[in-house]
């Protein structure tokens, strides 16, 4: 076989694009669960709540970024010929569309909001101490806060998980494509 044939085939596309998504899809899937399932969880028990609220305010958005650049990457790389593969079928593209769509609504929607209403709820505990020096009930509009980050906090949890359900799905996929050897 002449030299230029080997060299050829060991530069093809699929050389470069396995490894770069099997390392892109385990970057992702091992941020989520960790993020999701390890550090918040640590941190929650082990810091008092406004500093758990200042690291989450900032650790978050740089996670829900990093979650939409990952799935992208991982999408972007799906051997042997990328992106094109997420046309050889629906089973193919739909894990990628519900990720996408989850981490982008908590990217741009319930992320944001969570954060700000955080901070607004932080500012409201403030009012109410100069109000009075013993509040034993939350005002109506800290009770309103509560409410709203509530839901939206539920919501990014759910649109998380979904996301992380849906990465499980691609990564089951592309295990049963690994072929090994029976004996």
């Amino acid at each position: 076989m002449p030299p230029m044939v080997l060299v050829k085939s060991a530069w093809s596309a699929a050389s470069f694009l396995a490894p770069l998504h099997l390392f892109s899809y385990s970057v992702l899937l091992g941020t989520e669960l960790y993020q999701t399932f390890v550090m918040t969880k640590v941190c929650y028990q082990a810091l008092p709540r406004s500093a758990f609220t200042t690291l989450q305010k900032r650790v978050f958005p740089i996670y829900f970024r990093s979650q939409t650049l990952l799935l992208l990457l991982t999408a972007a790389t799906i051997p042997p010929y990328g992106p094109l593969m997420l046309q050889a079928g629906k089973s193919n593209w739909i894990p990628f569309a519900i990720a996408g769509a989850t981490a982008l609504l908590n990217l741009v929607v319930y992320g944001p909001r969570t954060r700000q209403i955080m901070i607004d709820r932080i500012h409201q505990e403030t009012r109410d101490v100069r109000k009075s020096n013993t509040p034993t009930e939350p005002s109506d509009d800290m009770r309103k806060l509560n409410r709203a980050f509530s839901r939206n906090h539920a919501m990014s949890i759910h649109l998380n998980l979904i996301t992380i359900g849906a990465t499980l799905w691609w990564g089951w996929k592309l295990a049963l494509r690994l072929d090994a050897p029976s004996k």
